[in-house]
């Protein structure tokens, strides 16, 4: 394929999600969109939109067979190579204790929920999102743990309210996202145990469910164009005087080493060593963990924590903003290669 060719195709693979958080921008901006409609949405699509189509994408995994686990074990090792050398980072790039932890989670915790699994199915369709999903599965509670340590690090006591694990673990367990995966899988399960018994499925939601499944499937249409305007609407610009360090370190980490180790680890992997198993579904997922931007919920959880939440605020609008450039880059890169087909 050309070079003309590829660009017209990662414009178009791209931009439709640029262009859905640029009006979610713009309506909250006119006044279009309220502060609390954005917060109630935001909501929506956590606790509603994106369960359902987690669960409806893993539900439609043909079995456990189909599913590549290397992938599922390159990411989880992968995570926590960046949590390491993320560490030496935010120990070189500045002295205060506070910035410190907030630039540390930035290296590693991407915005897999809703960028992530929005670009995975504009890049690869409903398999790569399934893909993606299994992912999230393992990874967001390691984030989740992971942002715990590293925001805890740093602080001080007295600057922070005390953290309290078991509430951090059942937080953890309670994730509707983490919860329909699972529910999914358990669903697969059954199913295969049924067809090893029976010789076919007794009982699948598209059948004798089918209303429900159709419930679902609609809730799953709106997942990711409802939870990237939510996201526009989420931006609000301030001064970056006194930050411009801190906010360059985090955001080169975000959206150029990190998916420069864990997209190009798989590159090696898969190619020169034949030890992973990566194709047209699986890169898809690989942006979507790798290359998305820091997660919103990071400057919440900052801000609880004690970290400079005034950073990781800022983290989050420019490794959204810059982000556009380097996913576009890493998406014209793979195609180029024969890895991506959009």
């Amino acid at each position: 394929m050309g070079i003309v060719p590829i660009l017209v195709t990662a414009v178009n693979a791209v931009m439709p999600v640029v262009l859905l958080i640029l009006l979610g921008y713009l309506l909250k901006q006119s006044g279009f969109l309220s502060r609390d409609f954005v917060k109630t949405g935001n909501k929506l699509v956590f606790n509603v939109c994106l369960p359902c189509m987690l669960f409806i994408n893993v539900y439609d995994i043909a079995g456990f067979s189909s599913i590549n686990w290397d992938i599922v074990i390159y990411c989880v090792v992968m995570l926590l190579v960046i949590f390491g050398l993320g560490f030496f980072t935010a120990v070189l790039v500045t002295k205060v204790p506070e910035r410190r932890g907030v630039i540390w989670q930035c290296t590693f915790r991407s915005n897999f929920a809703i960028i992530g699994l929005s670009l995975a199915g504009a890049l690869g369709g409903e398999e790569a999102v399934a893909v993606a999903a299994i992912v999230s599965s393992f990874t967001v509670p390691i984030f989740n743990i992971l942002a715990v340590i590293a925001l805890s690090l740093f602080v001080k006591d007295g600057n922070a309210k005390k953290t309290d694990i078991r509430k951090i673990l059942g937080n953890i367990a309670k994730n509707p996202l983490i919860i329909s995966v699972v529910l999914g899988l358990i669903c697969l399960a059954i199913r295969e145990v049924e067809v090893m018994q029976f010789g076919s499925a007794v009982f699948t939601l598209k059948v004798q469910g089918k209303l429900l499944y159709t419930t679902l499937n609609n809730l799953k249409a709106i997942a990711s164009p409802f939870a990237l305007l939510v996201l526009g609407g989420q931006f609000e610009f301030s001064a970056v005087r006194g930050l411009l360090k801190e906010i360059a370190a985090g955001t080169i980490w975000r959206i150029v080493l990190a998916p420069l180790l864990g997209i190009g680890g798989a590159i090696v992997l898969s190619g020169s060593f034949g030890i992973l198993s990566c194709g047209v579904n699986e890169y898809p997922a690989l942006i979507a963990m790798f290359g998305s931007p820091v997660a919103v919920s990071s400057a919440v959880m900052a801000g609880n924590m004690g970290g400079d939440e005034q950073l990781a605020t800022q983290l989050v609008v420019w490794t959204s903003l810059f982000s556009i450039l380097t996913i576009f880059a890493e998406v014209c890169l793979l195609m180029a290669m024969g890895l991506l087909a959009v």
